[in-house]
């Protein structure tokens, strides 16, 4: 059983939803490379040698961090949207380890990738690969005024 909305009876709640998600990829992305700069710039260089992996840490701490307080990242915030768990609950800290690390694997082997948003694009719900394993969500809110 789920708390979250049902696709047919609230619609509104899943309205644009993929297209919100992408949006908020894009911003989230421009954030995480940011941070990597002014962190190379801080090292004096040093890190500009090792910004792959820079990327990768700083990425996956900034989700974990943004998904466990807010149950949204910035991007996702500026787009009104918001991952929810099955109960209807905002995500919690390990829920937002799952979900970063689920996501990091759809990057890493890009056939995830593509079914992920595949799924997106073609589910009643919207949910991606990792939200489908996990039973989580991503929800329209209402944008804050």
């Amino acid at each position: 059983m789920t708390h979250l909305p049902n696709p047919e009876t609230h619609p509104q709640f899943y309205a644009g939803v993929p297209f919100k998600r992408f949006i908020a990829w894009i911003i989230d992305t421009a954030i995480i490379v940011a941070l990597c700069l002014v962190i190379g710039l801080l090292s004096v260089f040093v890190g500009f040698f090792f910004f792959a992996f820079l990327l990768l840490a700083v990425g996956f701490a900034y989700r974990v961090v943004m998904l466990a307080n807010n149950s949204a990242t910035l991007g996702m915030q500026f787009t009104a949207i918001e991952f929810r768990a099955t109960d209807g609950n905002r995500f919690d800290l390990p829920l937002a380890f799952w979900h970063t690390l689920g996501y990091s694997a759809s990057f890493a082997f890009p056939i995830l990738q593509i079914v992920s948003v595949v799924l997106m694009l073609t589910t009643d719900r919207g949910q991606g690969l990792t939200d489908n394993l996990l039973g989580t969500v991503a929800l329209a809110r209402r944008a804050p005024v």
